[in-house]
């Protein structure tokens, strides 16, 4: 994957969730600090992981002490997840069939994403973050309906909300890029951030 392919994807979604800030002024009550998205483990991408692997070579480059804390609570957050860990430990793969999945909704779903830092409550690896985390705030919708982080858009209506709705355009990119991701890598398949880290 070209990393300049990638920060475009990246652009265009920061750029959707800074519209969607800006139409939801004080209802989106995302900050530094509050820290509700970081526990319990979901499924990133491979192009996800490689990001995040990308941005961790950074972090070392800058603050090498800050990189190994995060490469700490990485292997820490594997020893206490392998155990239950829908998918293959060596390669950090989520199962996709049906029972996989259905395990996974309920794993570790108090375990704090390593790359949290629990003194700060920032991300470490904010610039090179999931997608999961750059649209977890503001309405976007799924087959669900339009979801929302619990702890915004008290008070809004229902209309109000709609009005607020994320809107992104970048399956096409996004798909491609991780197609590449997953060939790049050898690993075909979700993981989630503890693993992708520890490669």
């Amino acid at each position: 994957m070209h990393p300049s392919r990638d920060q475009q994807l990246v652009q265009i979604v920061d750029a959707a969730l800074a519209d969607t800030t800006r139409r939801s002024g004080k209802w989106l009550v995302c900050r530094p600090g509050c820290t509700q998205c970081c526990i319990g483990v979901f499924a990133i991408s491979q192009l996800d992981a490689e990001r995040l692997q990308a941005g961790l070579r950074q972090l070392g480059e800058v603050d090498p002490q800050r990189a190994a804390s995060v490469l700490e609570r990485v292997r820490l957050s594997v020893s206490r997840v392998a155990a239950e860990f829908p998918g293959n430990t060596q390669t950090g793969v989520l199962d996709d069939s049906p029972e996989a999945q259905e395990r996974f909704s309920n794993f570790a779903n108090d375990e704090p994403c390593p790359v949290l830092n629990p003194d700060t409550g920032t991300c470490d690896l904010y610039a090179a973050r999931p997608m999961t985390c750059r649209v977890f705030g503001p309405p976007v919708r799924s087959e669900d309906g339009l979801g929302v982080c619990e702890l915004c858009y008290h008070g809004a209506s229902e209309g109000e909300i709609a009005a607020c709705e994320m809107h992104i355009d970048f399956d096409d990119l996004e798909e491609e890029l991780e197609s590449e991701a997953e060939t790049a890598s050898g690993h075909y398949g979700q993981t989630i951030v503890p693993f992708a880290l520890l490669r």
